[in-house]
């Protein structure tokens, strides 16, 4: 089946067997490896993304089930010269230490903030439960999301000010 999906704002079209799952073409077909595959079953949240806009593990969708929708990988949200800031809080407060399951944390956590720009240790911990981390024990993953919030409201409040 041929399935256009547009990801990180460019559209793709490509021939997929009906059974592809998103994890997969993100991968395989378009080579986008920052989105990983970790259970296959839906419980560790390494394969997050978001699909037009809300965050989804993309081993539970179809390919074709995207056709048509808009997915923002971690390779989307920012880059090497530019990071996003919850990015640059992962970096800053270590909240990452193998590094796997950071893009699903990142893209869960962004879809957080977009909602809540100010949320509390234990709405972070409550949003990030279908994510897991092997290596940590969440303190600094919970650091780099509240030190990535108060980065954002801090240049929100610049551009509110600059206008």
């Amino acid at each position: 089946m041929n399935v256009t999906v547009t990801v990180n704002g460019k559209a793709h079209t490509r021939d997929v067997e009906p059974r592809t799952l998103l994890v997969h073409f993100l991968r395989e077909n378009l080579g986008l490896t920052g989105t990983h595959v970790g259970c296959d079953t839906s419980q560790c949240g390494a394969c997050t993304v978001h699909l037009n806009g809300e965050a989804v593990k993309s081993c539970t969708v179809l390919a074709v089930q995207a056709g048509g929708m808009e997915v923002t990988t971690i390779e989307g949200i920012g880059t090497a010269a530019d990071l996003h800031p919850l990015q640059a809080g992962f970096w800053e407060k270590h909240g990452l230490q193998c590094g796997f399951c950071t893009p699903g944390m990142i893209m869960s956590a962004a879809e957080l903030l977009r909602h809540d720009p100010d949320p509390s240790e234990a709405t972070i911990r409550h949003h990030l439960e279908g994510n897991y981390c092997r290596c940590t024990g969440y303190h600094n993953i919970v650091l780099a999301v509240q030190h990535a919030a108060a980065a954002m409201r801090e240049r929100e409040a610049g551009q509110a000010a600059d206008d």
